[in-house]
């Protein structure tokens, strides 16, 4: 990613997850948990896992020029680095080098690292949402009486408030949360089985043990049995990170629509110049909304490569697990990017609860007419009302005349006995929200 766009596509902190420091610092936790608790069950000598948990606790330690050039020889990180392990104890002390990395192989320590990061990214993406959710309920709450016109087909449909559809979009947030918690327990689950994932280099009154001490070491769930080729885990969090920022991008969408100059609904958080055309000075662009959309949609494009990768052969494969090297940081990455700008977009955005007010009225009295039909109903039939409403609604965007103008006039609805006291608010919009605060209330209560 170049530097230009980092600060946009990116965060400083997803950024320090997924990079060959912090993966490497991962790797060598493995390495120095390991150590230790096959000291404490006898497997190893305690003085050589002295040595290597020493040599482990300190990625400085690590010649990273050294380690790239091993990877590209080899085509693994992981050897390379517990070559570097070996050799540096065994300078210091001959011998005790040659006990790290005892029992287990590559695919344990890589998986275990990326569920470790997977741990910090979760945090980092756990509390932008819950800051977002925050946001969102202060914002329904304070909307939730604000009317303005639901569009359905791009169309003026029915009123509604504006904050029973920030309460829609908080209540899809909570589901989110809901899963991620859920996923947590699945997903942050150690990878340590050895070469077919029997555990069959380790003593086999010890090797449960073992794995259960270095999953505790670890703060990781044991698994119940190797899952070097089920990568179900990795590709439900891509599933899960996909929805989220689908959901960030129906958001980012509804503004980029609600921006429109003829609309005016609502507006991005202002900072001079941001949006500004190098051509057109009066233009003022949803640039956060646009930014979401493109990552989400980025997102997915990963997520899908994270399920191809689901398709792995044997115990274990030949070139789906790399696919996941390439995709997963950048899926998260980019997740992280889309809640930072969905978390600034809600926190500034600007509501223009007058505007709403004047779209309400833009045809005439036409986004009433469900309610006047619905009066109708019981006196002439459901089908006769809506089509006697249908006929005079036509008229009024014909003619340019209020809708309640032609109903008062109109013998069938005189006829049915609504008369010109009962229309009146009848044809307000602010008296057709239907129970949209109180299911505002109920979602921003939970």
């Amino acid at each position: 990613m170049t530097s230009i766009f980092q600060t946009i596509f990116a965060t400083p902190e997803m950024l320090a997850i997924w990079s060959d420091t912090r993966r490497t610092s991962f790797y060598l936790e493995f390495e120095r948990g390991l150590a230790i608790v096959q000291a404490q069950l006898g497997i190893i000598p305690q003085d050589a896992a002295d040595a290597i948990a020493e040599f482990c606790s300190d990625v400085s330690n690590v010649d990273f020029e050294e380690l790239r050039e091993q990877t590209e020889k080899i085509g693994y990180p992981v050897l390379g680095l517990v070559k570097q392990i070996v050799r540096r104890v065994n300078a210091k002390t001959p011998g005790y080098g040659e006990w790290a990395h005892w029992g287990t192989t590559t695919q344990d320590v890589a998986d275990t690292a990326a569920v470790l990061q997977l741990r910090e990214t979760l945090n980092i993406i756990m509390r932008a949402l819950e800051s977002i959710m925050a946001s969102l309920r202060d914002l329904a709450s304070i909307h939730k009486s604000t009317p303005m016109a639901a569009r359905s087909n791009l169309q003026q449909a029915v009123p509604i408030t504006f904050g029973f559809k920030l309460a829609r979009l908080l209540s899809t947030f909570q589901r989110h949360h809901e899963r991620l918690l859920q996923l947590k327990g699945r997903l942050l689950v150690l990878q340590f089985s050895g070469a077919a994932g029997t555990l069959a280099t380790l003593p086999a009154d010890r090797a449960l043990e073992c794995q259960m001490a270095l999953a505790q070491f670890l703060h990781l769930s044991p698994p119940d049995i190797a899952w070097h080729t089920e990568r179900d885990r990795f590709a439900e969090l891509a599933g899960c990170f996909a929805l989220l920022t689908g959901t960030c991008a129906k958001f980012a969408l509804d503004v980029k629509l609600l921006m429109q100059t003829e609309v005016g609904e609502v507006s991005e958080p202002f900072h001079d110049h941001r949006g500004a055309s190098s051509t057109m000075p009066q233009k003022r662009n949803p640039i956060s909304s646009a930014y979401i959309s493109a990552i989400a949609t980025s997102v997915r494009q990963h997520a899908n490569a994270m399920y191809e990768a689901m398709v792995a052969d044997h115990e274990r494969s030949t070139g789906p697990w790399q696919v996941e090297w390439i995709v997963l940081p950048e899926l998260c990455i980019l997740t992280g990017a889309a809640l930072k700008h969905t978390q600034s977009l809600v926190i500034g955005l600007q509501v223009h609860p007058e505007a709403m007010l004047r779209n309400l009225d833009a045809t005439n009295g036409g986004i009433v007419s469900e309610a006047v039909m619905m009066h109708l109903a019981p006196h002439i039939g459901r089908q006769v009302a809506h089509d006697l409403v249908y006929e005079l609604c036509r008229k009024s965007a014909k003619n340019n005349v209020h809708l309640i103008d032609l109903l008062e006039v109109d013998e069938r609805v005189i006829s049915a006995g609504l008369s010109k006291e009962m229309l009146e608010p009848l044809c307000d919009p602010r008296n057709y929200l239907g129970l949209s605060v109180e299911m505002v209330e109920r979602v921003v209560g939970r």
